[in-house]
């Protein structure tokens, strides 16, 4: 079985693949040691991790090149944000999964919605994205927005019909997994794991219960964002202020 296929095997209902996502192979090593059974990135922390912003300002040659170095020091399937793919048509976006996978991805997130827009690519052309990227023979992990900007508040029956209109179209396409981000709710999230064609990634915050929790509800996946890259960061920040202070690092004990 190739990383590709281990990788796929990994998204089971019930029983969800956590996914500490990391930056660079330093973190890579750091969490395969933790016991990880697959590395991910996330955009937003490797963008700002190399001095950029999120929303594909990072150059592919340097997203490529990151990739390149975490799969050299783990054995484990290692998949790529890449946000809405970097490409502004569907061959594009071939081209540079293709050189993702080439590099030893197994998987990538896409995007249903262009870098720096708040607004969904029409679901046809967004399927076709999709099927470009599957074509690369990597898992791709399709990524909706539905709930982008929204709260509980606004959540609505029509909500769930739209992304699960999204996920059969992007599971004809040649998806492995349908990613749905910002969305707290558990019987929510419940209804779309039950409905959807696809197995189920959730976006990890505060709030929105524990990996048995949200296996309990059919996720097949946990992901964490920027989140850890985020804390570490903060740690970091107030052992540099200590020091500054004129004090030691609080890790010195």
């Amino acid at each position: 079985m190739d990383r590709v296929e281990k990788f796929r095997a990994l998204h089971v209902p019930g029983d969800p693949l956590v996914l500490f996502n990391i930056w660079d192979a330093g973190s890579a090593r750091a969490v395969a040691e933790a016991g990880a059974r697959a590395i991910a990135t996330g955009s937003f922390a490797v963008a700002e991790t190399n001095g950029f912003k999120d929303g594909e300002t990072l150059p592919i040659e340097v997203a490529l090149e990151n990739l390149r170095r975490i799969v050299s020091v783990t054995d484990l399937p290692v998949t790529i944000d890449m946000e809405a793919g970097y490409g502004d048509t569907p061959d594009e976006v071939a081209r540079s999964v293709g050189r993702a996978r080439e590099l030893g991805g197994a998987g990538i997130n896409l995007e249903d919605r262009m870098p720096g827009t708040t607004t969904l690519i029409p679901l046809a052309d967004a399927a076709r994205r999709v099927e470009a990227a599957a074509s690369a023979g990597i898992h791709v992990n399709a990524r909706t927005d539905v709930y982008l900007g929204r709260t509980v508040e606004d959540y609505t029956p029509d909500l769930i019909d739209a992304v699960i209109e999204r996920a059969a179209a992007y599971a004809e396409a040649g998806a492995g997994s349908l990613f749905v981000p910002f969305l707290g709710d558990h019987p929510t999230i419940a209804q779309i794991c039950e409905r959807s064609p696809l197995p189920v990634n959730i976006l990890w915050a505060p709030g929105r219960g524990t990996p048995p929790e949200l296996a309990a509800l059919g996720v097949a996946r946990i992901s964490f964002g920027h989140g850890p890259w985020a804390a570490t960061m903060g740690w970091f920040t107030e052992q540099a202020r200590a020091v500054f202070a004129g004090g030691n690092p609080p890790y010195a004990g």
